[in-house]
């Protein structure tokens, strides 16, 4: 079951929300991933895709390297995000 109090984002509000939490993403991104794959879960409503704020930032944290320092560095401890 999920959460009701995760809020739920339409494709440009999750595309801002990720932006504003320092992932920056298009919401042109989010739909083509939505067709090929690999992209955050969503749901759809109608026709509609609805983002959930925990897969959102889940989906951006997967796909971060998280802190490091140097471009040979691996980053391989996750950080928590501002959000």
């Amino acid at each position: 079951m999920t959460d009701p109090t995760d809020p739920l984002y339409p494709r440009r509000e999750a595309a801002k929300f990720l932006t504003g939490c320092g992932y920056p993403v298009a919401a042109t991104t989010l739909a083509k991933y939505a067709s090929i794959g690999g992209g955050p879960i969503f749901e759809s409503f109608g026709r509609r895709p609805l983002y959930r704020e925990s897969n959102l930032l889940a989906w951006a944290e997967a796909r971060s390297s998280g802190p490091r320092r140097s471009t040979s560095d691996t980053g391989t401890r996750r950080w928590a995000p501002s959000c």
